[in-house]
């Protein structure tokens, strides 16, 4: 019998406010020694991802030059500087999880055999992926739990079984 998605998801999914602003959300994921998280519209349904890479890209993107090398020197350095301004302002102003989430939501039922979601999330490069039950989010799989397979023998050899 193949193993399916229901028996390795973690049902309680730690959703996110996209009203949150990006310090709440990063103090969030660190609080509950999580990577990402589902993010919610105002009345709770789930419209997207976050995750800890949405906030390090946000952040490298403010801060990282763009194409000086094709500037002169006078100009690379207004370009710095104005780039410092603008990203100081940013700073003041509050970052909302809707400003920096992912709205595409990847999801399979929850009879999917788990080596079909393996693939799917090795071809998406995604480490998670929400399990749903009549159009209804019931559980999530992230990479963790894949891992959990392999270091379970009775698991391992059921998924090798599947084709």
């Amino acid at each position: 019998m193949p193993l399916l998605a229901r028996e390795i998801m973690t049902p309680s999914i730690k959703a996110v406010p996209q009203s949150w602003t990006m310090d709440r959300l990063a103090r969030f994921l660190t609080d509950n020694e999580i990577a990402g998280s589902p993010v919610t519209d105002d009345s709770g349904d789930i419209i997207g991802i976050v995750t800890l890479k949405d906030i390090i890209e946000f952040r490298w993107n403010a801060s990282r030059p763009e194409t000086e090398a094709q500037l002169t020197e006078d100009e690379a350095r207004e370009a710095r500087r104005l780039r410092m301004v603008i990203y100081e302002g940013m700073g003041k102003l509050p970052v909302e999880v809707r400003d920096i989430m992912t709205p595409i939501l990847l999801s399979v039922d929850e009879d999917t055999p788990v080596r079909k979601i393996a693939k799917t999330m090795m071809a998406e490069h995604v480490h998670r992926i929400f399990v749903t039950l009549d159009g209804k989010i019931t559980g999530i799989i992230t990479t963790y739990d894949l891992l959990k397979i392999i270091a379970d023998r009775d698991m391992t050899q059921r998924c090798a079984k599947q084709d």
